[in-house]
């Protein structure tokens, strides 16, 4: 896992319309970064959901919020469309982000193991530092604990 006050890793990857997003786009603003398994799935749902009506809090202080999985643009753009989702999502096919944040690796389900996204978020201050880092989010509750987070360091 990575350190709090140690540069995030830089990162490049298409949205849900396909236009380039990098974490240089960001260098002035606070950016919450948070991965997810899946598009669509009821986890995943109600952490997109409880982001995007805190959307307007965290642009107020400042801050972006991009979420990052594997699915495809396509995917980004009817799960965006399904549920009128105010967030960015970025596609990482080849989970290259995810494993420059450490958050790719074995998960379990049903007595099987396999290679997925370990559901985490972390908070970017303006100076590309990582202010603090949630790993295996429940997602119930933990978009406003993040904003609570933001509020507080740019009190």
């Amino acid at each position: 896992m990575l350190e709090i006050g140690q540069s995030a890793p830089g990162f490049s990857a298409p949205d849900q319309e396909e236009n380039l997003v990098s974490s240089a786009d960001f260098a002035s603003r606070w950016l919450v970064l948070y991965f997810y398994p899946k598009d669509d799935t009821p986890g995943c749902t109600t952490e997109a959901k409880d982001f995007s009506s805190y959307y307007q809090q965290f642009k107020d202080l400042s801050g972006s919020i991009l979420g990052v999985s594997p699915d495809s643009t396509k995917s980004h753009c009817r799960f965006i469309e399904k549920h009128d989702l105010s967030i960015q999502l970025l596609s990482d096919p080849d989970h290259i982000i995810a494993e420059a944040y450490k958050v790719w690796g074995l998960k379990k389900f049903m007595g099987k193991e396999y290679m997925g996204i370990i559901r985490s978020t972390f908070l970017i201050d303006t100076g590309g530092k990582i202010a603090c880092i949630w790993p295996n989010v429940k997602t119930k509750g933990h978009a406003e604990t993040v904003l609570n987070k933001l509020t507080t360091l740019v009190g």
